[in-house]
Formats: C-alpha cells, sequence, structure tokens
C-alpha cells in the first residue's frame, strides 16, 4: 500500500539540506507520495529507509525505454488519467510492421520507404518511431534473416520482435544488432523461457493475455518475479469498446489503486483485426488518446500517419506550456524595403499557418512575431496580451522600421478593433486590417497591398 507524505517523511534524514530541489524534507515527502519526485534525489537517505520507500517512490507505471540512442522512446511513467489534470509526458510510438514471408530486398525497400517518410507540423518533424517484424512464417531462419536484413537499412530505430516462439526471438536476436528491442510476447504457455531471453539481453519484454486482466495481471507478476522489470502490457482487445475499456481499467488501477501488477504500459495493434484501413486508423486514434504506449499498424500510408502524428502532438502537449516561436521579425522569402509587414503572435500553430499562406502568395513579406507567452491571436487579445501597446513595442525593439521604407503594418482582422489604438501608438503609420482567417492572406496581399 502506499505511504502518505508523514509515513514517508518520517523516513527521510531531516536535514531540510534543499539539494533534492526542495526546501524542506517534508515538503519532498508530500512529492514523493505524489508519485511527483523520485527517493534518488534525496543524497542522504539511508539504505533501510530506501528499502522501506521502494514501493512509495516507484512510479506508478514503470517507464520502459526500447531502443538506444538519440531514436530511443520511452513510454509509460504517466501520473494522471486525463490530459487537463496536469500532463502526459512520453508519446506513444508509432511502428510499421513488416513480415518475414515478404522477400527480403522486397522487405529492406519497405524498411527504406518507411524511415525515410517524415512531415514537418508547427516547427517540428515527425516520421514513424520504429519497426514492428513479425514471424509469420514461423520459421526461425527466416525471421533472423530478415531482421538482419531490415537491420542493414535501418542503423539506429528501434525493433518490435513479434515472436511468441522463444527459439525463433533467439535467433532473430543474433542478428538484431543489439539496439534494445522489445520482445513481443510472453505468454501463459511460453513465459518462462521468454522471460529467462528478456533476462539474460536485459531487453524489454511484452505481456500478452486474451482480455483477462486477473490472468495478464498474474503473468506479469510472474516474470517480474522471475527478474525481468521492464515488461509492456497487451491486453489482448482489439476492438474499440473493448479496448477501450481493459486499457482505462488498466490505468486506472496503476494510477488510482496503486496496482502493481498492472503498473506497466501497453503495447497495441489496432490492425490485428481491423476489418479495413479505417478502421485501423480510428482504432490507432483511440489508443494515441487512451493510453496506448507503442502503437504497431499494419500499413504504412503517409495520409494516415500524418493525421495520427498530429492528434499525438495536440495530445501530447502541455496545456500548461503552448508549442510557441522565438519572437521578432522573420523573412518570408527574400523581403526588400517595399515588401509588405504582418503581425501574428508566437504560438507555433498561428505562425506556421500563417508564414505558410504568406509563402504561398508568393510575395516576398516580412512577419512580425509578438511575444504572446504562445497564445493564439484572439486568446492573446483576450489576456491583453497582443494589444496596440504590445504591438508597437514590438515594432520598436526588433528595428522593423530599419528594414522597410514604408509605414505599412498588417494586423489580423479578429483584432480590428486596436487598429485606431495602434495608430496613436505608432505616429505616421498606415494600419490596414487584415483577414480573420490566415487562408485568405494570398488573396488580401494581391488584392490590397501596395507601397505607393
Amino acid at each position: 500500500m502506499a505511504l502518505t507524505g508523514l509515513q514517508i517523511y518520517k523516513l527521510l534524514p531531516k536535514t531540510n539540506c534543499k539539494e533534492c530541489g526542495f526546501p524542506t524534507c517534508l515538503a519532498f515527502a508530500m512529492k514523493l507520495a505524489a508519485k511527483q519526485a523520485e527517493l534518488s534525489q534525496c543524497p542522504y537517505v539511508s539504505e533501510e529507509a530506501k528499502q522501506a520507500l521502494a514501493e512509495a517512490s516507484a512510479p506508478p507505471i514503470r517507464l520502459v525505454t526500447i531502443g538506444v540512442g538519440d531514436r530511443k522512446i520511452e513510454i509509460g511513467n504517466e501520473i494522471v488519467l486525463f490530459r487537463h489534470e496536469k500532463t502526459f509526458y512520453h508519446p506513444p510510438g508509432i511502428f510499421i510492421k513488416i513480415k518475414d514471408t515478404q522477400p527480403l530486398e522486397e522487405a529492406k525497400k519497405f524498411a527504406q520507404d518507411v524511415i525515410n517518410y517524415s512531415v514537418e507540423r508547427v516547427g517540428r518533424t515527425f516520421s514513424p518511431d520504429g519497426l514492428a517484424i513479425e514471424n509469420a512464417s514461423g520459421d526461425p531462419a527466416k525471421f533472423a534473416a530478415c531482421v538482419e536484413a531490415i537491420r542493414s537499412v535501418t542503423p539506429d530505430h528501434p525493433f518490435v520482435l513479434i515472436s511468441e516462439n522463444p527459439e525463433a526471438m533467439k535467433a532473430a536476436l543474433e542478428k538484431e544488432g543489439g539496439k534494445n528491442p522489445l520482445l513481443y510476447a510472453a505468454t501463459p504457455q511460453n513465459w518462462q523461457e521468454m522471460a529467462q531471453l528478456a533476462k539474460e539481453k536485459n531487453l524489454p519484454l511484452a505481456v500478452k493475455a486474451d482480455g483477462d486482466l486477473s490472468a495478464l495481471a498474474n503473468l506479469a507478476e510472474q516474470i517480474r518475479e522471475a527478474g525481468v522489470e521492464d515488461l509492456v502490457l497487451d491486453p489482448g482487445k482489439d476492438d474499440p469498446a473493448g479496448s477501450l475499456a481493459v486499457m482505462t481499467q488498466i490505468r486506472r488501477l496503476a494510477l488510482k489503486q496503486n496496482f502493481r501488477p498492472l503498473g506497466y504500459p501497453m503495447i497495441t495493434m489496432p490492425g490485428r483485426r481491423a476489418k479495413s484501413l479505417e478502421e485501423e486508423v480510428l482504432l490507432a486514434a483511440q489508443h494515441i488518446a487512451k493510453y496506448g504506449g507503442v502503437i504497431v499498424l499494419e500499413h504504412f500510408d503517409p495520409a494516415v500517419l500524418y493525421p495520427l502524428f498530429t492528434l499525438r502532438l495536440n495530445i501530447y502537449t502541455d496545456p500548461q506550456k503552448p508549442i510557441q516561436v522565438s519572437p521578432g521579425v522573420y523573412e518570408i522569402g527574400k523581403p526588400g524595403p517595399n515588401s509588405p509587414l504582418l503581425v501574428t503572435t508566437n504560438f507555433s500553430l498561428t505562425y506556421f499557418s500563417v508564414s505558410g499562406e504568406t509563402s504561398a502568395s508568393g510575395i516576398p513579406s516580412w512577419l512580425l512575431v509578438c511575444d504572446t507567452e504562445g497564445m493564439s491571436v484572439l486568446t492573446a487579445w483576450a489576456a491583453g496580451k497582443f494589444d496596440a501597446e504590445k504591438i508597437a513595442k514590438s515594432v520598436k525593439q526588433y528595428a522593423v522600421e530599419e528594414k522597410i521604407q514604408h509605414r505599412k503594418i498588417i494586423i489580423p482582422g479578429h483584432v480590428a478593433v486596436i487598429s485606431g489604438e495602434l495608430e496613436d501608438e505608432l505616429p505616421g503609420w498606415e494600419v490596414m486590417v487584415g483577414p480573420r482567417e490566415a487562408i485568405d492572406i494570398p488573396n488580401f496581399l494581391k488584392a490590397f497591398w501596395s507601397t505607393n
């Protein structure tokens, strides 16, 4: 059972040294009880206390790492059921499946296509996180050859190795390259051999059950007692309602009841029994929201991946810290002294929408980005962070007058109400009210921009 903050405090050194990052030992104890700190932050805790506090200080959902280096992904270690309570920290890894029944050259080309795909969204580049290689043939030699071939063209990407045959898994690991793959999966029939292999190689291991949470918890506990700590759970439910219910139960039991046998991240395979690509995508989207850690897709389709990446970005963005760009003056194209000057906020989505549409107009322009703490235009205006005074201050702060000969500034149509105030703040300037939506910027510039 989890300890309270006061119970934890009694086991701490009570020196109030502040070396843990908190002002007092009591404050540190309260953070430990809330799973918002780690016992390792205290340099003076005794070994006896460490043993007593191990259960209380452990995160409710274990952090599991797949892969190595810059390509590694970390899953788990979440502390809330709902994003608005605090935030979600570790986005699920999106993996694409390859079967060892494919010809090796075809599999290699497919793997290259997967890892070469990338898309940019609000200044960030996204691509599939790794590859899941399935022993569909049932032949250990074919499985090993497929893993070796794919590793030859993907030297750094994480793998999920899919086989319930321990001998096939051993053969594949000899060719995998030591990049810390996830082994999938231990079942009631093979768990001793799979657990021994995972323990010997110090690798994460997926645990699979067919929708029975009691059986899943018992199996995970047996494997943990066998010495494997890094586990990933496959609840075994593939329909939308069933998977939502069981994954929510697992998350709730881990966080609210501190039920350790289910305190691990989850792996899902939304295409395992999907009847169409559309059904697989919808289920994958559900698992991104609640509560997948690794999502293995049967199909590779850029038209599918882009919305899934966008959804994941939106859900795993801290709601208290909006994505933002640095304020300043940006060049769109190669603007000159007579190019138009537009102004917007530093909320990333707003910036990239405005800059993208401005670029699409074909008219080189200057874009003044004001520091609004990452808020969008209307939100910042309502909060008093995007007003005439702020814009005028930004014009002076970033020496806009040195870059242009004219004295015209285009403000977003949603804040047309500040145009008079802005003219007072910028004497001699003409304030032009631009469109309300970014998509209308090209037509606006072509129709209304003039320096004469």
